[in-house]
């Protein structure tokens, strides 16, 4: 019952703060020539700016481009606020104002195509130097042929399979299953030694788990 009654009094807050945000963006744009229909789609376009471009930051991680238009969305909002408060001859607005909110149109259109257009910063794949695993070793020479009269010397027993951590199990999954998306094919242990920047027998050991 509480959790209902703060949620319900924060959602109350969100529309009354809306609301007379929205009103001052109206009313500005009114005053600055802009009517009808008109004063009433600048504080829709500079409200949608500011969710999209809060929406990329809490999807994709901050960056700069999510950073620059928010602020800009929200100067436009704080400005419409504080200049409705008495700073501004609504009555005479002057030249620059005017020239602001004929010219947001285009500028909130840059904006949104922008943000829905622009790629996301994609992290990149751990390598040696990130996953803190060992760099591939250069082969040794090939050993000299062995005599005929000589007998063949036993082979090494096979080198057990390294322990795998968890974590890099679970990037090499993300990585197979990005390559199955791309491709349409599992990928196989070679890229995936590529991918991840592994030996060859942790490469086994972890296309292993993924099979």
């Amino acid at each position: 019952m509480t959790r209902s009654l703060r949620v319900d009094a924060v959602l109350v807050q969100a529309v009354i703060a809306g609301a007379l945000s929205f009103a001052h963006l109206h009313d500005l744009a009114a005053a600055a020539g802009q009517t009808g229909w008109k004063a009433w789609a600048y504080p829709v376009s500079v409200d949608l700016l500011l969710v999209a471009a809060w929406r990329r930051l809490r999807n994709d991680g901050p960056s700069r481009l999510a950073w620059c238009w928010f602020l800009i969305a929200l100067v436009a909002s704080l400005g419409a606020n504080v200049a409705t408060a008495g700073f501004l001859d609504l009555a005479h607005p002057p030249a620059w104002l005017r020239f602001g909110i004929a010219g947001w149109p285009a500028l909130a259109f840059l904006g949104g195509t922008l943000l829905a257009h622009s790629p996301a910063a994609v992290d990149p794949e751990p390598g040696p130097e990130t996953t803190g695993l060992p760099a591939e070793p250069v082969p040794a020479a090939e050993p000299a042929p062995i005599e005929p009269s000589e007998p063949a010397p036993a082979l090494p027993a096979p080198e057990p399979a390294p322990a795998v951590p968890a974590a890099l199990v679970d990037h090499a999954r993300k990585v197979a299953d990005d390559h199955h998306a791309r491709t349409g094919t599992p990928i196989d242990t070679d890229t995936l030694r590529a991918r991840l920047g592994v030996p060859a027998l942790m490469a086994d050991a972890i296309a292993a788990q993924l099979a």
